[in-house]
């Protein structure tokens, strides 16, 4: 199959709330686009892009699936990504790659927790939006209260490029603002034909409101539109789409479309909207990178003929192997060529590369800037690591990696579970940045981290299923952190002689508590001051993050802390790599333990929706358990509650919150930051 041409590439993802519909949108792309003969159906287990088993077993998305598909001229990498939670790093590895992103919106629900999740991400990355507004055909479908919440809560500004034709049952098509016609979509071949037709006369007046409110959006982005705008002359469609592409790109409009995806209703207008509005990998802004110890930004363009840059944004093991998904923003990676791993310092060589079909594959034998493949052969990469031509070294910003909040302790069941669980454990984290393992000094267990109760379930399920290795597990247990109450300044001086040499180190440190959420600051003096070998400086620096990662006191990571050095003295021959290590991690922990340290306990944002007769005792209930009431909204027969509660009292809320509401209540749950904890978590681990 010949190449693409770039400007015809759109890289997208699937981005919503779960149950929203993600999958069954990407189901019928794949569909109406010809990659599949059968529309796979969530809730039967049988969703092409939900491959896994326990996907299919819950009906939810765990891991974002990468497929490509042709519609008209256009070439669509398309990434469903997961809606829970748990899963975040899928959404967030996924949108550092992307060139635009399909909102999915129920018309239900509306704006829902994790809709803001992801939009904040896709606001991160600068990635355009096009909204699909889907379950139009349910009762209670309300597209503008949809509207509204996509204003208050996305400070978004939603243009409509159709009216729903009927709401709830009657939702029967769609109106097309700029074609001006009806579009309907045939129940005989499961919505494949597109029946169109003139507007019903009854719609008249309420589509030449919504035709102006476009235009008004258009002319923002567009001197001529407004010009005849204020005119009161009419606009053609062809200028209107170009303004609104224009807004759209910049993340300024975002346009609506309307559906039903399990009734087959909305999805051909949708991806016409995906090739008409969102942007080629030419027309995003360029990527940037830097030279190895380097602080001067490169851009880079995307150009086929310049030298190769890509960035591995996920890592799978699949049979004991890596399948390394890589962007490739410059130049044309080729089988067999021999890439430096510039995050890591080594040489690469991909074996074969292929284009993913969910979790089908289809060879091919190189692939350009703009596009994304998945290579195997790859020794070393992880997700966050640049491939780039040996020539020409350069390392592209990562991704941001949100910080576990959760273990798990785990033991194997017999001798040969035990032989195999730290291969099985390094596989699952080669996929998971957000999965982190290590074994406690005092207990010998081994601990796994991670997102929250479902993340480190489905790793324990996998860890039976994919690696055959059975682990018996303790409760799930909060991850805290330290930080300290007050600034410290300590000077350490490490001097031994080990095997008839003199090691020397010495430092002068001070400790800053930082506010809440700002994380760890090393900060060393500049080169002309810190008169440090480049070696040493970046002992140094390692050797300080590392006792932040281990924790002073707790074993629980530092936090929310700036750790400046304010010397380190050199002495030739003298001051060597052991000595510095160990000025630094002894000066480090003792600093730390004069602060005197405080333990952080994570808080998560709580969003519940229940019915009205149960809002008391649910009320009631978070307040036991130190929560903080934010909001409370009303709708016909149910309330939506907004609360904070330490993620210490949620664990097993789902079975409290069906009792208490009759098994109707639901809710979702994120980390919010790290707050101090109450007296009597200091006391439990000795800081008063």
């Amino acid at each position: 199959m010949a190449a693409p041409l770039l400007e015809d590439i759109r890289n997208i993802g699937i981005i919503s709330h779960i149950d929203a519909g993600k999958t069954t949108v990407s189901e019928r792309i794949l569909f109406y686009a010809g990659e599949t003969h059968k529309m796979g159906e969530v809730n039967e287990g049988e969703a092409v892009m939900d491959w896994m088993p326990q996907e299919q077993e819950r009906g939810i998305t765990i891991t974002a699936t990468s497929t490509t598909c042709r519609w008209g001229r256009f070439w669509i990498n398309l990434i469903d990504t997961p809606g829970h939670i748990d899963f975040t790093i899928e959404v967030e590895r996924s949108m550092r790659v992307l060139d635009g992103a399909v909102a999915i919106l129920s018309a239900v629900e509306g704006v829902q927790p994790q809709t803001e999740s992801v939009w904040r991400q896709a606001d991160r990355y600068h990635v355009p939006r096009v909204c699909f507004i889907n379950k139009m055909d349910r009762v209670g479908a309300d597209y503008r209260a949809v509207l509204a919440g996509m204003e208050a809560r996305l400070k978004a500004r939603p243009v409509l490029l159709q009216l729903p034709l009927g709401n709830e049952a009657d939702f029967s098509g769609v109106i097309d603002l700029l074609a001006g016609e009806v579009l309907t979509f045939s129940a005989a071949d499961q919505g494949k034909t597109v029946e169109r037709r003139p507007i019903p006369p009854e719609y008249l007046d309420e589509v030449r409101i919504a035709r102006n409110k476009l235009a008004e959006a258009a002319a923002d982005f567009d001197d001529g539109i407004l010009s005849d705008y204020l005119a009161g002359e009419r606009v053609d469609a062809e200028r209107l789409r170009g303004a609104v592409r224009k807004g759209t790109t910049s993340c300024r409009l975002f346009p609506v479309l309307f559906g039903a995806a399990l009734r087959n209703k909305g999805i051909q207008p949708l991806l016409d909207a995906v090739g008409s509005y969102l942007p080629s990998p030419l027309e995003i802004p360029p990527a940037n990178g830097r030279g190895p110890g380097e602080e001067e930004l490169k851009t880079l363009h995307c150009d086929p003929k310049a030298p190769l840059v890509a960035l591995a944004f996920k890592v799978l093991a699949e049979e004991g192997r890596k399948l390394t998904y890589l962007r490739i923003y410059s130049g044309t990676l080729r089988n067999g060529a021999a890439l430096l791993n510039s995050s890591r310092g080594v040489m690469e060589k991909p074996a074969r590369m292929f284009r993913m079909h969910a979790h089908k594959r289809e060879q091919v034998t190189e692939a350009a800037a703009g596009d994304i493949v998945a290579v195997t052969g790859l020794k070393y990469a992880l997700t966050g690591d640049t491939l780039c031509d040996p020539g020409h070294p350069l390392i592209l910003d990562g991704l941001v990696v949100p910080e576990p909040v959760v273990t798990l302790a785990v033991e194997a069941k017999g001798v040969e579970d035990r032989e195999r669980l730290p291969a099985a454990l390094e596989k699952l984290q080669w996929e998971d940045p957000t999965f982190r393992v290590h074994e406690d000094e005092e207990t010998s267990q081994t601990i796994l981290t991670g997102m929250g109760e479902l993340h480190l379930e489905i790793i324990t399920d996998r860890l039976f299923r994919e690696y055959g290795v059975a682990v018996k597990t303790g409760a799930p247990r909060v991850m805290y952190r330290e930080t300290l109450r007050h600034a410290v300044e300590r000077r350490e001086l490490f001097s031994r002689e080990v095997d008839g040499k003199l090691h020397k180190g010495e430092v002068l440190l001070r400790l800053t508590p930082l506010s809440r959420g700002e994380g760890v600051r090393i900060l060393l003096p500049p080169e002309e001051e810190l008169l440090l070998p480049i070696e040493l400086r970046t002992v140094l620096e390692e050797s300080l993050r590392q006792v932040c990662a281990a924790g002073a006191k707790t074993g629980y990571p530092l936090t929310d802390l700036e750790v400046r050095v304010i010397e380190a003295p050199y002495e030739p021959n003298i001051t060597t790599d052991l000595g510095l290590r160990a000025a630094a991690h002894r000066g480090m922990v003792l600093a730390a333990q004069a602060g005197p340290l405080v333990i952080l306990e994570p808080v998560m944002t709580l969003e519940l929706v229940i019915p009205a007769e149960h809002a008391g005792r649910v009320l009631g209930s978070i307040q036991q358990k130190r929560g903080r009431v934010e909001g409370i909204e009303s709708s016909a027969d149910s309330e939506f509650i907004r609360a904070l509660v330490p993620l210490s009292e949620m664990f097993g809320y789902m079975t409290e919150l069906r009792s208490a509401t009759k098994g109707r209540g639901t809710y979702t749950m994120e980390f919010f930051r790290f707050d101090v904890a109450p007296a009597d978590i200091q006391r439990r681990f000795g800081l008063e």
